[in-house]
């Protein structure tokens, strides 16, 4: 027995004919054929088939499958990141002389996207709205609009769209619509059922769960995905690695259990920070006060995780004392994570840019520690404002 037939060849085949309780990670490059007729067949549908893992993968393919099912669409993609899913879904959709409508605030990086020039240098025109307002939408809407960009609610201040009368708007005129479910995940929000032709997921957040992995999602009808697959999919190459989709599923098994105990501890900790004398204003979609209250409950099932407040000492030495007493929020960006995280508007540098960004705004990631742990901890950090 020769050296090349141990070392590429011995036991390799029967490795894959085991029944492991979890799916192994499939961390390959490349599938091999058994044959020129099958190797030929393969490649009449990359999308189906396993030929290389640039297109298609066993454990993003069983991700997609569960994805599409939690968001009820036919078809998903798994991407690298989020922002890797939102120009993927973007760059599909629109051509030199279109125009796009993006409702105001979305993520920094997409919204560094559609107002830093980048879509421009394809001569491609953005409209940034007031998504609260119907009228705006309507309003901005051009003979040569293309897409409708929403976030509803956003990772900041959490202003919803009214997705239902958006999609009906925009299908009467053709307008392809895209939303990033985020924040409320598929547990808390199903958005293609509202109309929506493609829903995006940074998969860094809610799905893994973990502050693991990085990775996003694309989901939508067959041909629309398909569409994707076959042109910027596999063209840019934004594709997540096996052990990244991995992860994901891994996350995806606690998902709905994890957004019930975030969503009940976040919503206790915003009545009790509205109430707090220190506190100027809380921003939390699900609280009573929201004046978008209504449009919560129609649109998402419960609240998540993310809570911002302002606070009413705007002094930058007590606002940072504030944030470095906090003992179980970790000072940190993203959010989604089982651990709790704090992120002051004040660390930006790119905040006096952002009039919706004032220095006494702090976000609060809730995670996943007891409720009232970290509601003393919070008490005690604000005696010190």
């Amino acid at each position: 027995m020769d050296y090349s037939f141990i070392i590429n060849q011995l036991g390799e085949e029967n490795v894959i004919d085991t029944e492991p309780i979890t799916p192994p990670i499939f961390q390959t490059s490349n599938f091999r054929f058994s044959s020129v007729a099958a190797f030929r067949k393969a490649l009449e549908n990359e999308k189906e088939a396993l030929i290389y893992s640039r297109g298609n993968n066993p454990n993003l393919t069983l991700l997609s499958k569960k994805i599409a099912a939690l968001e009820h669409a036919e078809d998903c993609l798994v991407t690298a990141s989020g922002m890797s899913a939102i120009t993927t879904a973007i760059f599909s959709n629109v051509k030199s002389g279109d125009h796009v409508v993006c409702q105001q605030h979305p993520y920094s990086w997409a919204e560094k996207m559609m107002l830093g020039g980048f879509l421009e240098r394809f001569n491609v025109e953005v409209s940034m709205v007031d998504g609260t307002q119907n009228n705006c939408i309507i309003d901005a809407i051009r003979h040569n609009t293309r897409l409708i960009y929403l976030e509803s609610p956003n990772s900041w201040t959490y202003e919803l769209q009214d997705i239902a009368f958006i999609t009906k708007i925009a299908k009467q005129k053709g307008i392809i619509t895209i939303i990033d479910n985020s924040y409320a995940s598929p547990v808390n929000q199903q958005p293609l059922l509202m109309g929506i032709d493609i829903v995006v997921h940074s998969a860094t957040k809610y799905i893994g769960g973990h502050s693991d992995t990085i990775g996003g999602l694309i989901c939508s009808s067959r041909p629309m995905i398909e569409k994707i697959f076959n042109n910027e999919y596999l063209m840019l190459g934004g594709i997540a690695s096996p052990f990244n989709a991995w992860l994901m599923l891994r996350g995806l098994r606690t998902l709905s259990l994890r957004m019930e105990k975030i969503a009940d501890s976040a919503l206790k900790i915003a009545e009790y920070l509205e109430q707090h004398p220190k506190i100027e204003k809380v921003y939390y979609p699900f609280l009573k006060s929201n004046p978008q209250y209504d449009i919560a409950k129609k649109q998402m099932k419960k609240g998540s995780g993310l809570i911002s407040v302002l606070i009413k000492d705007k002094n930058i030495k007590s606002l940072e004392k504030f944030c470095n007493n906090l003992k179980y929020f970790n000072l940190a960006v993203s959010w989604g994570g089982f651990e709790s995280l704090v992120f002051p508007a004040l660390v930006s540098t790119e905040r006096s840019k952002k009039p919706h960004l004032p220095q006494n705004l702090i976000r609060f990631s809730i995670g996943l520690e007891e409720t009232d742990v970290l509601i003393n901890d919070l008490e005690n950090a604000l005696k010190l404002v």
